[in-house]
């Protein structure tokens, strides 16, 4: 690694952790019999820690990093196959709430899940769907005929429950939101999608089907979904209408200053972008996906995307020195940087290749996180973590402050009150559901409703006949 700038130097003086620690913490959560699931978003230093513990020579299989929606099935797998006692979810509030929704559901609801703080974990995209004004934007669609409401999961349990008593609700995850639409509107006609919080997301997948639209032909189409043609996916288009006032602070950053960067700059580069980013970003990303050199979609889509160009460059005889812009939460360099190096030395070790190749990982930033040096304007630096600057909501890198809260000793303090025997129940996750019930039924049941919904058409590429039969009903 050759990191360019202080930020960069930040991130990689954790990556590869202090042994020391790591046998620490395998001894703490072996002991303890606690399970980790986290998000791609944590901090350099616990993602990489906790990367270390899943290798060898430790192995721990209780442990695993992915995105929202996986994070709840990784937690199902370990109380099934590790018989774990407790889950450490590190991530946002809503979701721990998801995970132990699902949990529940899977029949591990006496599995307790915690967070890795007492204090709230807050999401600023999830707060914009539990206002007054969120509530009455579905009263209204449900009025509509034929309405469903496709909710992102990085919402509240809460918010999946009102939803789903005011209308007809499936969630759905960056990855998988444009699949949902398809199937749904192949499944019901005349269907009118309400999206939801996520304002740049939704508008996002407008444009997309706007670009497919314009751009490919019936067959290409059908290679997304076989019972759509471009007069479907028009219509699918024109029927989606998207909450206007919820974004996520940390993708917001990337708005037109920084797209004018990443065009003048960096023309040469794959350039990635995460379905939250703001319209510009993802307008770049999409032009450049039609000719294989950008992809839009999920953190898991991001990943794949730049690990399979960096193992197709290495399976060639060529030197080459690939650039990508990172057009999502800072986080996922961990992630991206160990994929990387585990190809490179796959094909190192087997033809030489892999020594020859480049990859260089681009994060884009906001202006006011840029200094002048030595009052010479054309000399900037990027203040980098440690100094305490640069990096926030109110611009600089793209990281969760949220998110960050998440650390390697807030996890070990938790597996340390776990051993101690200590009242843990102010790091369970949210409980405002616990108790209550909607329309004669548990709430926390209505609200993992939606959720379920989600995981049948994961499964069977369908829509529940559930879900069907209340849509075609309503109003």
């Amino acid at each position: 690694m050759q990191p360019q700038g202080s930020f960069a130097e930040a991130q990689t003086q954790y990556m590869n952790p202090d042994l020391d620690t790591i046998h620490e913490l395998h001894d703490k959560l072996s002991r303890a019999n606690m399970g980790i699931v986290a998000h791609y978003y944590m901090d350099v230093e616990l993602q990489s820690a906790l990367q270390t513990l899943k290798d060898e020579p430790y192995g721990y299989g209780a442990c695993h990093i992915a995105d929202s929606l996986a994070m709840g099935d990784a937690a199902v797998n370990m109380c099934r196959d590790h018989g774990v006692t407790s889950i450490a979810c590190l991530g946002v509030d809503f979701m721990s709430e998801s995970v132990s929704a699902i949990m529940e559901k899977a029949g591990y609801g006496h599995v307790p899940v915690y967070r890795a703080a007492q204090k709230e974990i807050g999401c600023s995209l999830a707060e914009a769907a539990e206002g007054p004004q969120y509530r009455a934007w579905l009263e209204k669609a449900a009025k509509q005929k034929n309405p469903l409401h496709v909710v992102y999961i990085n919402t509240s349990l809460e918010t999946k429950a009102v939803s789903s008593i005011t209308i007809p609700t499936i969630t759905c995850t960056s990855s998988n939101v444009v699949r949902t639409m398809l199937q749904a509107s192949s499944q019901v006609e005349d269907l009118k999608i309400f999206y939801g919080p996520d304002t740049y997301m939704g508008e996002n997948i407008v444009t997309m089907l706007d670009s497919i639209v314009n751009t490919w032909d019936d067959d290409r189409i059908s290679g997304l979904h076989p019972l759509h043609n471009r007069k479907t996916l028009a219509k699918l288009r024109d029927s989606i209408d998207v909450y206007p006032n919820g974004n996520c602070v940390v993708h917001h950053m990337f708005g037109g200053e920084v797209v004018r960067t990443v065009r003048e700059q960096y023309d040469d580069a794959f350039v990635t972008a995460h379905l939250e980013v703001p319209g510009e970003m993802f307008e770049i990303a999409m032009e450049k996906s039609l000719d294989g050199r950008g992809a839009v979609g999920s953190t898991s889509d991001i990943l794949n995307f730049i690990s399979g160009k960096v193992a197709e460059a290495a399976r060639s005889n060529k030197a080459k020195r690939l650039k990508f812009v990172l057009g999502t939460e800072a986080g996922m360099v961990t992630a991206i940087v160990r994929s990387v190096q585990d190809i490179l030395a796959e094909s190192l070790a087997e033809n030489d290749t892999g020594g020859r190749v480049e990859a260089e990982i681009i994060f884009p930033v906001a202006s006011e996180a840029v200094t002048p040096v030595g009052g010479d304007a054309d000399m900037v630096v990027v203040p980098g973590v440690p100094a305490g600057e640069g990096c926030s909501t109110a611009g600089g890198c793209a990281m969760c402050p949220f998110m960050k809260m998440n650390d390697l000793d807030a996890v070990m303090d938790v597996a340390d009150l776990l051993l101690e025997g200590k009242d843990m129940r102010g790091y369970l996750p949210p409980q405002r559901l616990k108790g209550k019930t909607l329309d004669g039924r548990k709430a926390v049941d209505v609200g993992a409703e939606p959720i379920m919904h989600m995981r049948h058409f994961m499964l069977e590429n369908a829509l529940p006949d559930k879900l069907v039969e209340r849509i075609t009903s309503s109003p």
